[in-house]
């Protein structure tokens, strides 16, 4: 039996993904909610860069939907560094988090 395959599943998950890139702020200064978050992210983050280290442990936590992914990328873009993405559903066995850990890079986030 021949499986259809359904080009517009793709393309729409493309184009959410296109869109989030665009609309998601890259920056604090762009970041709208939580002042009080981001007041304390500015201080450390500006800390971390004039020490010339990597931000000390940032835990986000919380319902979906509070920005913390954004927060995360925000973090990122602010020190200059890398981003890695995952969850605690994808971790199954202690080897997944082993690999994640691994493929770091120098104050990646």
């Amino acid at each position: 039996m021949e499986e259809s395959f359904d080009y517009r599943e793709n393309l729409d998950e493309n184009l959410d993904q296109e869109i989030d890139k665009v609309l998601r702020p890259k920056y604090l200064a762009d970041f709208s909610g939580q002042p009080a978050i981001v007041e304390n992210l500015e201080v450390f983050i500006q800390a971390a860069k004039l020490r010339k280290e990597p931000l000390d442990h940032v835990l986000l936590h919380g319902p979906p939907g509070l920005g913390k992914t954004t927060l995360a990328h925000i973090i990122a873009n602010e020190m200059g560094v890398g981003f890695k993405v995952t969850s605690g559903p994808v971790l199954d066995k202690p080897g997944d988090l082993a690999g994640l850990l691994t493929n770091l890079g120098e104050g990646d986030v």
